[in-house]
């Protein structure tokens, strides 16, 4: 990675609802630009990168993704776009739209997990749909389950996010739900997302202030992935 660059302040981690920002061009790669820091979600935690644009004083290009490239957060540009270059301030504005149903989409899998009380396997999420894995040999009541999704999301509670020391989560195992994938260890912190009265597990996706904000949301089709293993789907009703 020429330029050297360092890791790239999160700025999506303190604040979801940021749109756009600007930043300095640290470093570029055949794949992808750094900056020093940006409201774009890179890849990660079933969680898609995000999608948007750069603009800069003689420039702009589209952003088709945003994933971990080098170790740091990387901007992904589309064919043939040639990326600004290093020490270059650029804007940068995600497709807002995409990204909250995403954001949507991700409190309402943590409102599921809330209502399926086993272990999560793995998980995806898309605008259209979205999905979640569940160590459990049992068939659920798809009706039940969606009146207490929505009975969660019409609580209006709140959403909020906080940090633990690796000591912490050490101490209270039982808050990590997940069983394939852990917290990501080594700077020192882990990042909880809070659902007042209803969840606490490390997460490092983006969320909503709160759960009203999820909207209409449907059970789709529940899956059998195995003897252990059931996968419940979910939709927005827009």
């Amino acid at each position: 990675l020429a330029g050297g660059t360092p890791l790239t302040k999160a700025l999506f981690r303190e604040d979801s609802y940021l749109q756009s920002c600007t930043a300095t061009v640290t470093g570029c790669s055949d794949q992808a630009f750094h900056v020093d820091q940006t409201v774009f979600y890179p890849l990660g935690g079933g969680q898609p990168g995000d999608t948007g644009s750069a603009s800069w004083d003689g420039g702009n290009a589209k952003i088709i993704d945003t994933r971990y490239v080098d170790g740091d957060i990387g901007h992904i540009l589309e064919d043939g776009a040639s990326a600004p270059p290093v020490g270059t301030e650029v804007k940068l504005e995600i497709d807002w739209d995409r990204r909250y149903r995403h954001m949507r989409m991700h409190t309402a899998m943590h409102l599921l997990g809330s209502v399926l009380h086993y272990g999560v396997t793995g998980g995806n999420i898309s605008t259209e749909k979205s999905r979640l894995d569940f160590d459990m040999e049992d068939t659920i009541d798809k009706e039940s389950v969606g009146a207490a999704l929505a009975e969660l999301v019409a609580g209006d509670h709140a959403v909020s996010c906080r940090w633990i020391s690796e000591e912490e989560l050490d101490a209270n195992p039982e808050l990590v739900r997940t069983m394939s994938v852990q917290p990501p260890r080594g700077k020192g912190a882990i990042r909880l997302l809070e659902i007042d009265g209803v969840d606490l597990q490390p997460c490092g996706g983006t969320h909503l202030h709160s759960t009203s904000e999820v909207g209409a949301v449907r059970i789709g089709k529940v899956e059998k992935k195995g003897r252990h293993n059931r996968r419940v789907n979910i939709h927005l009703d827009d």
